[in-house]
């Protein structure tokens, strides 16, 4: 991991102890420049910044305007999910409170991973990318790397982790009856060949799946054995994504602790898994894992792993059996894979290169835009990618604590965006 060495302003609580991991948050700067802008730099252009997009205005709106909410800025935003260009899904670790004057300062070390909210303190960090820029570090209840300690209602609410907005990025769902179901909830799906459309949450704080009505009313089936970890037909151990074949077969990365693939038929009934830990190892083969993030499917029923912490991603047939491997180089960390329908997979590159890329099927790379920052427009741990119907990128960001909606620019190359997700015709 890189290490930066920092200064902490502790916001609101008493104490921090030991090594804290770069998280997320709404990290504010005197900018000058217009809410919702893109600010401009002279030695970048439009381009390089958003690529063939601009950016949609305080989409979704601010948490602060919510009746009650004065005073409180999203979590750790870990899943974007659009259904359609009316109804996006998001989910977050819980809400912060905005940022407070400094108390008290101290240093400490600070490793750049993947740890998320809550809770939030300002720290200003020399030597990342472009300029110094005040960024966040946070804790969260229940996370494994982390001693937390905060007051729920002052420090954090464990409130709205999951919520719909329309296309104006207004409030229009809130399932809040199922806060206290979650502890880390990690991705938010739809299968793509489901007609029923239900909601999947995975939940790597609980070792499990949940899986919804579309409505939200009902809780249908639980995978996993929830609270329970370990690596066998029943259960997981910090799984993080879902990847599906037509006939509703489905794949799960487990994930952060266990380096594995998991197979399931369509009702959830385990079929087999694959893959072994890489950690410790110089140069790991095949088969080999180290942080097995994120999931995609073609249409040969090819399967492509994220690979992350080995910074490669590698393919496999349907049943595990090994076929090529994509290595990405130094700085590549990919967070999220997306297989559009076009047969192009793109990715978010989370702490590496901080961009969004697209590869042809055959590894090879063929663009890529964005620049890290917490300004509108740029990005910063982009955990998961979606596509609506009319073109439309949003985008979870971990470590800026938001989703933000990028529309394609008038006149964009077709070739520069990111494709249509597959859908049934079910999902049109």
């Amino acid at each position: 991991m890189k290490k930066y060495r920092g200064v902490v302003i502790i916001a609101g609580l008493g104490f921090l102890a030991g090594t804290l991991l770069l998280g997320c948050g709404s990290p504010q700067q005197e900018t000058g420049a217009e809410p919702g802008a893109v600010a401009a730099d002279p030695d970048r252009s439009d381009e390089q910044v958003t690529g063939p997009y601009e950016v949609v205005k305080d989409w979704p709106k601010p948490l602060s305007t919510w009746p009650g909410h004065e005073g409180w800025t999203w979590g750790s935003t870990q899943g974007v999910f659009a259904e359609n260009p009316n109804r996006i899904f998001i989910i977050q670790r819980g809400e912060l409170p905005e940022l407070k004057p400094q108390i008290t300062a101290r240093a400490v070390e600070v490793e750049d991973g993947g740890v998320s909210g809550p809770v939030r303190l300002s720290v200003p960090i020399a030597g990342l990318p472009r300029r110094n820029a005040s960024v966040d570090i946070i804790g969260s209840p229940g996370e494994p790397h982390v001693s937390f300690v905060g007051v729920e209602g002052k420090d954090y609410r464990w409130e709205h982790l999951l919520i719909v907005v329309d296309g104006q990025g207004n409030l229009v769902e809130a399932w809040t009856q199922w806060d206290k179901l979650f502890k880390r909830p990690h991705r938010i799906l739809i299968s793509p060949y489901d007609p029923e459309k239900r909601v999947w949450v995975v939940d790597d704080g609980r070792n499990a799946i949940f899986i919804f009505s579309n409505d939200g009313k009902q809780l249908l089936q639980t995978i996993g054995t929830p609270d329970e970890s370990g690596n066998d037909d029943k259960h997981f151990w910090r799984q993080t994504d879902i990847a599906w074949l037509p006939d509703g077969t489905f794949f799960v990365s487990d994930g952060y602790d266990n380096t594995r693939v998991v197979k399931f038929d369509k009702d959830g009934k385990f079929l087999m898994a694959w893959g072994e830990s890489s950690k410790g190892m110089a140069n790991p083969g095949p088969n080999f894992f180290n942080t097995v993030h994120g999931m995609a499917t073609d249409a040969q029923r090819r399967v492509y792993v994220s690979d992350r912490s080995n910074r490669r991603i590698q393919i496999f047939d349907e049943n595990g059996q090994f076929l090529d491997m994509w290595n990405l180089g130094e700085y590549a960390v990919p967070y999220h894979l997306f297989m559009a329908a076009d047969q192009h997979l793109w990715f978010a590159d989370g702490h590496g290169t901080w961009k969004i890329l697209k590869y042809g099927l055959d590894g090879q790379m063929l663009y890529s835009w964005g620049t890290w920052g917490p300004l509108p427009g740029e990005l910063w741990g982009v955990h998961q990618l979606s596509v609506d119907q009319d073109g439309n990128l949003y985008v979870a960001e971990v470590f800026n604590g938001r989703a933000q909606k990028f529309r394609p620019k008038r006149g964009a190359d077709p070739a520069k965006l990111v494709g249509q997700p597959v859908r049934a015709a079910s999902q049109n």
